[in-house]
């Protein structure tokens, strides 16, 4: 390590299998420079031994928060305070959760409230328990709180299922423990979505995304061609950029982003419950594909032909404009965008929308080919100054940009 790197961390071991990584981790420290001091959980001891730590780190192990020598000395709070970086590793869905919600019942939850340092925290678990709403809706809290979150790796694992949860690499682990000791902690670490240092830190930005759905009867309805992909990409860059993020997202088959609150719905009509809200925010991005109309009277059971050749008819009313409700609200976002998919006539269409429905900014582009539903997307952005057209790029790297300008607009 360099003088202005990390010199001094305190490693905070959870419980969980992925716990024996934690011993590659302490040498990887020590080989790079660093002093290491252990706190071992109760669920860690399950998993590695005090002495083995001790071993490794060449420092006592502290285990318990009533360890008397210590206490007298207010030992818990000076542990907090004399590392240059906190690490959890591996954190578990008890861990996070009590972390989120300030919990201190032990040595290592006492220690994370007592800190006034930086705390990486790296989660472990199953892949359900990592997918719950309630971990994400705690990760989402640490990053908004300032912690800095990675995400887990994919692959299998030792319950037998497939997915993200693994706990990354330690080499990984170790490459983000060096970016605290640049100049621009987490700089390139998108990851790390919750970091003070992200553009968009503190700010709530919501996102809404995918097609709805608006039932003819129990098995029909009238929808549209929406993948939601573009929308979810931009919930996960406005993550992180450091904000927090509500996604209300209509029937789409897409991973929630990490650090991102979604909410599911089907309808308009929940759409714009579910948006409203969530208000206020700083930021909303109208990205979902909003059905302009909805059977009149829905049936409430299957509407089944009769043999005579004759059609039902179906009577059509209009949805709420949820980008129009919510340019009218007493909660107004600061900065209202919406999206505008077009087939002709591209920006005089956006220009046109933006100004009837009140938003700020319109994202216009053409979907007469294969943008919904794929993974590229070309758009223009339609302001009171005139119009941006960006270059055809992928789904991520529009929402990257996007998310860029946005937070230029409002810093």
């Amino acid at each position: 390590m360099d003088s202005h790197s990390i010199r001094r961390v305190l490693l905070i071991v959870g419980g969980g299998i992925a716990a024996y990584k934690s011993c590659e981790l302490v040498r990887l420290i020590r080989k790079d420079g660093g002093e290491v001091t252990c706190v071992l959980t109760q669920g860690g001891a399950k998993f590695v031994t005090p002495m083995t730590l001790a071993a490794l780190s060449e420092n006592a192990v502290h285990t318990t928060l009533w360890d008397l020598k210590n206490e007298a000395e207010m030992g818990h709070i000076q542990l907090s305070r004399e590392a240059d970086l906190v690490v959890v590793c591996p954190a578990t869905a008890d861990l996070l959760a009590k972390m989120a919600a300030g919990v201190a019942d032990g040595l290592a939850t006492t220690l994370l409230l007592a800190t006034d340092k930086p705390v990486l925290v790296v989660p472990a678990m199953n892949v359900k328990m990592w997918q719950h709403p309630a971990t994400q809706r705690n990760v989402a809290q640490l990053r908004a709180d300032g912690i800095a979150v990675m995400d887990p790796d994919e692959g299998a694992m030792a319950c037998g299922e497939f997915g993200p949860g693994r706990l990354p690499d330690p080499e990984a682990i170790m490459a983000a423990i060096r970016t605290f000791g640049s100049g621009d902690p987490l700089a390139g670490q998108p990851d790390f979505a919750g970091s003070a240092h992200r553009r968009l830190y503190g700010r709530h930005v919501l996102v809404t995304a995918g097609p709805t759905h608006e039932p003819i009867d129990p098995v029909r309805y009238i929808a549209n061609r929406s993948s939601g992909k573009q929308g979810f990409a931009i919930a996960a860059a406005a993550a992180a950029a450091g904000a927090r993020v509500t996604l209300v997202a209509g029937p789409v088959h897409l991973d929630t982003p990490p650090g991102v609150v979604r909410i599911d719905v089907e309808s308009a009509r929940e759409m714009l419950a579910a948006a409203t809200s969530a208000l206020p925010a700083d930021v909303a991005v109208m990205v979902a594909a909003v059905a302009d109309w909805r059977a009149a009277d829905a049936a409430g059971h299957k509407i089944k032909k009769d043999g005579s050749g004759t059609v039902p008819p179906l009577a059509l009313t209009e949805n709420p404009d949820i980008l129009a409700t919510l340019a009218t609200s007493a909660d107004r976002p600061r900065l209202l965008v919406g999206f505008a998919a077009e087939t002709q006539n591209i920006l005089s269409h956006a220009s046109d929308k933006r100004t009837r429905k009140g938003a700020d900014w319109i994202v216009a582009n053409d979907v007469s080919g294969s943008v919904m539903g794929g993974d590229e997307n070309t758009v223009h952005i339609v302001t009171a100054s005139g119009a941006e057209s960006w270059d055809a790029m992928p789904k991520e790297q529009v929402a990257r940009a996007l998310i860029d300008r946005i937070a230029d607009e409002i810093a």
